[in-house]
């Protein structure tokens, strides 16, 4: 029982504990112990030491000609990653700071010449912000709009936090400049 006269309930599936019934404080291994319990009974998968890595596919990045970068595999890290191919797109584009397209073989082809490391570090932004989990850091989650603002919901542990809105890079003016001196003189 607690000061007000409630009972607590601290059975599971049966068995008994030491301290119910009686007034006295948890002691911190009692309450740790218990913690894990109650975490091993709803997460059996995540019990410590048995964490599974979140393993992708490499991008494939190759270079057409001098100006643009084609990534050859994009709808399908999209489709691995669960997660809507235009969402992906526009973070990309963002990070980079450039333009690109899909194409009709499902090809990503960026304007200007980007390795694949560089790819890579993008979606791993990508992945750690709008992918995994905040607090269980588990791969198993949904993206949902409500309103303007996206949140991450998780199906492992049941988490729900809002992630920030994709803000589009600085977008340089080239080549305009002179047809709009042209307009203005």
């Amino acid at each position: 029982m607690d000061k007000k006269g409630d009972k607590f309930d601290d059975t599971t599936d049966g068995e008994s504990h030491t301290w119910f019934g009686s007034d006295r404080d948890y002691t911190y291994d009692e309450l740790l112990t218990r913690v894990f319990e109650i975490m091993r009974e709803k997460n059996p998968d995540m019990v410590a030491g048995k964490k599974q890595k979140f393993v992708m596919r490499p991008p494939q990045v190759v270079r057409i000609g001098t100006k643009k970068t084609s990534f050859a595999n994009f709808t399908e890290i999209c489709k691995t990653l669960h997660r809507q191919p235009k969402h992906l797109l526009d973070f990309l584009l963002a990070e980079l700071g450039t333009s690109g397209s899909v194409d009709g073989n499902s090809q990503l082809i960026i304007k200007g010449r980007f390795q694949q490391k560089q790819i890579e570090n993008v979606l791993r932004r990508y992945i750690k912000e709008y992918v995994t989990c905040h607090t269980c850091r588990s791969p198993e989650t949904i993206l949902q709009k409500d309103t303007r603002l996206f949140f991450l919901q998780c199906e492992t542990c049941g988490s729900r936090c809002s992630v920030a809105s994709i803000k589009s890079g600085f977008q340089a003016v080239t080549g305009k400049r002179a047809a709009i001196r042209a307009k203005t003189a």
